[in-house]
């Protein structure tokens, strides 16, 4: 059923309540664009609320909204069968383009991830970001799956200037650490989406317990963004099959980066100190 999804749509069409046969109409229309949208955002867009959205996928035999994109970008590969570029999910690549050409090709999704997280990045919620940081007792960085791989890079790049900064990629012992945090801590989490089931339950936690949270995401109004005291959004957008696609992660890369030179400065004997202690300790293992 996921490769035809529309045929499909189109048939129980007659079935569907008035404000379902919107939701229909709206992704009729918008087929390609509501794969990358959160669940908020079609809602807004479509002028449905989030309850019909859940109704009109289970009607269509879809376990959730995630797997009502994923049912649409596959008939919409399909109807791109032998093609690239934004409606395949890959970056655009002719038939004769050779090895090179595509990477020019990625590089340019690279740059253009870059481009729009900078063009997102604003200058009050980055300052919060950095003063959250600099005056933690702890910053717990926490992610699942992609996200989880962007937190350790957060903790290891800030391990050179900070013994502050905790990596732990279990979900479980996640909760455990958000439990026992005070509001001298801070929740980093990294979440495309923001909206899967261990980010909402971790931020949960930590608002009931007065922790700080930083959320590095790509969508602005979706349920851990409305949890967050601090947001900065990722540019690209991301369709289902591209999940954890390298593009995505080059606009929190840099987000990263930033947050670390900003927190430099904001500590520059301390930041200098640790870096040069760590770089004789690393140079005893050189050849």
């Amino acid at each position: 059923m996921a490769e035809s999804f529309l045929d499909s749509l189109t048939e129980r069409y007659n079935t569907l309540t008035r404000s379902e046969k919107k939701l229909a109409g709206h992704i009729f229309a918008n087929a390609t664009k509501v794969q990358y949208l959160s669940i908020n955002s079609l809602a807004e867009d479509s002028g449905v609320s989030q309850a019909t959205i859940t109704r009109f996928c289970r009607k269509m035999g879809l376990s959730g909204y995630h797997n009502l994109k994923i049912a649409l970008a596959k008939s919409d590969r399909a109807a791109h069968s032998g093609t690239t570029g934004p409606e395949s999910g890959l970056p655009s690549v002719e038939e004769e383009d050779d090895l090179s050409a595509v990477c020019r090709r990625l590089c340019d999704s690279y740059q253009s991830s870059l481009r729009e997280t900078m063009e997102q990045l604003q200058p009050d919620s980055f300052h919060r970001a950095v003063t959250l940081l600099s005056g933690a007792k702890h910053v717990y960085c926490f992610g699942q799956g992609a996200g989880m791989v962007m937190a350790l890079e957060t903790a290891a790049l800030f391990s050179m200037v900070s013994q502050s900064f905790v990596h732990i990629s279990d979900s479980h012992l996640q909760m455990v650490h958000t439990a026992l945090a005070t509001p001298e801590d801070v929740i980093l989490f990294f979440s495309y989406s923001g909206s899967t089931k261990e980010v909402q339950e971790i931020l949960n936690l930590a608002k009931e317990r007065g922790v700080p949270i930083l959320l590095v995401t790509h969508f602005r109004n979706s349920p851990a963004a409305r949890l967050a005291d601090t947001v900065l959004l990722c540019g690209y957008d991301e369709n289902p099959i591209q999940s954890g696609s390298v593009a995505a992660k080059m606009g929190q890369l840099l987000l990263i980066d930033c947050l670390f030179h900003a927190y430099c400065s904001q500590n520059p004997e301390q930041s200098l100190a640790m870096r040069v202690a760590v770089s004789e300790a690393v140079s005893r293992k050189l050849l």
